[in-house]
């Protein structure tokens, strides 16, 4: 039998938790083995009981959760963390994305829809709250004021294959590797290969910050 996910929880609420916990109990096949009560608490924490996932609120005292986040991936760079907050900021939103955060995910959700986000993460996915999808698309077509991440010095024609191109273009959309995998009729296997070597490549961490670096720099189209 399989072990249960490992889940710690960094939120400074504690009915909040408590909450949390009992539903998560409910389910076999994931447990918590931690909560940490602010930001600093959970980086240690991470490092002493190495979870699976951590669920991390961003406004905390000491340190919030958007400062915890860079220094538990520094730690644990394969570490899928899911930000789980009562803030729909936008800029809350992208600036997790882009530290590396696994998804965005809203308190108001339902139990089932954060259990499957924590399987998707897991499995390399990203996932958001569905009203957080539009404020992210908002957010990268907004002018902005600051130029973007500058194109590597190799040109990204030479830089990826065609193939990682049409990859590029269905992580955009949000899907899966299964349905990438479907839709060019190729293994799931094959699609995870193409999406590390993408990763590698634009030196990027995560398939949402390769979604915001596709949009940015016109890589979402075929």
């Amino acid at each position: 039998m399989p072990h249960p996910i490992k889940i710690l929880l960094v939120d400074d609420h504690p009915l909040f938790r408590k909450g949390l916990r009992f539903l998560i109990d409910q389910d076999r096949d994931f447990t918590i083995i931690g909560e940490a009560t602010d930001g600093l608490e959970g980086v240690k924490m991470t490092q002493q009981l190495n979870p699976d996932i951590v669920l991390l609120d961003i406004d905390m005292p000491v340190m919030r959760g958007i400062e915890a986040l860079p220094l538990m991936l520094n730690h644990r760079p394969d570490l899928a963390v899911l930000m789980l907050t009562v803030s729909e900021d936008s800029q809350d939103l992208t600036e997790a994305l882009r530290l590396g955060a696994r998804g965005y995910l809203l308190k108001n959700i339902d139990t089932e829809f954060l259990l499957k986000s924590i399987r998707l993460a897991l499995e390399g996915d990203n996932v958001l709250s569905p009203e957080m999808t539009t404020k992210l698309i908002h957010q990268i077509r907004a002018p902005k004021e600051i130029a973007p991440k500058p194109i590597p010095k190799i040109q990204e024609d030479e830089l990826l294959t065609p193939r990682e191109r049409e990859i590029i273009f269905w992580i955009v959309k949000g899907v899966s590797n299964k349905v990438i995998a479907r839709e060019l009729d190729i293994t799931e296997s094959t699609v995870k290969v193409h999406v590390q070597n993408i990763l590698r490549k634009l030196e990027l961490s995560s398939r949402v910050q390769v979604a915001i670096y596709a949009i940015e720099h016109g890589l979402d189209t075929l």
